[in-house]
């Protein structure tokens, strides 16, 4: 259904630093890097799905409220190493990894990135 998604940033050196090592825990990598954008694919997709952008308008990025991205982890360790990394390069606490209520094996964490996006990881697997 989604062809890519594009997340507003403040600050670009600052976002690398943060999403580089937090997509890495999903088996994402930084693909492409422009002046004012960078994008994140694994290495054998054809285009990346997730850019990180300074809005192509000038004004300021800002997040959604009820706005969040929930990427797919391959077990529930991802899950835990994305939680991880994402508060030791500058994200925020926004739920612990551990199951939720959706059904019986959803297994995620919340977080904020430094520009306030909110981010989920998710395993839907059972343990």
């Amino acid at each position: 259904m989604l062809l890519y998604l594009t997340l507003g940033t403040n600050d670009l050196a600052r976002a690398i630093r943060f999403y580089d090592p937090v997509m890495a825990t999903l088996g994402y990598d930084r693909l492409r890097t422009e002046p004012v954008e960078v994008g994140y694919a694994r290495v054998d997709d054809t285009r990346c799905r997730l850019w990180i952008t300074e809005p192509f308008d000038g004004n300021a990025a800002t997040f959604g409220n009820g706005t969040m991205l929930a990427l797919d982890a391959p077990d529930r360790a991802a899950v835990d190493a994305f939680h991880r990394e994402a508060l030791a390069h500058g994200g925020t606490d926004e739920g612990a990894p551990g199951l939720r209520p959706y059904h019986a094996h959803f297994y995620a964490c919340y977080v904020r990135d430094p520009d306030g996006n909110k981010l989920s990881a998710v395993c839907e697997k059972p343990e």
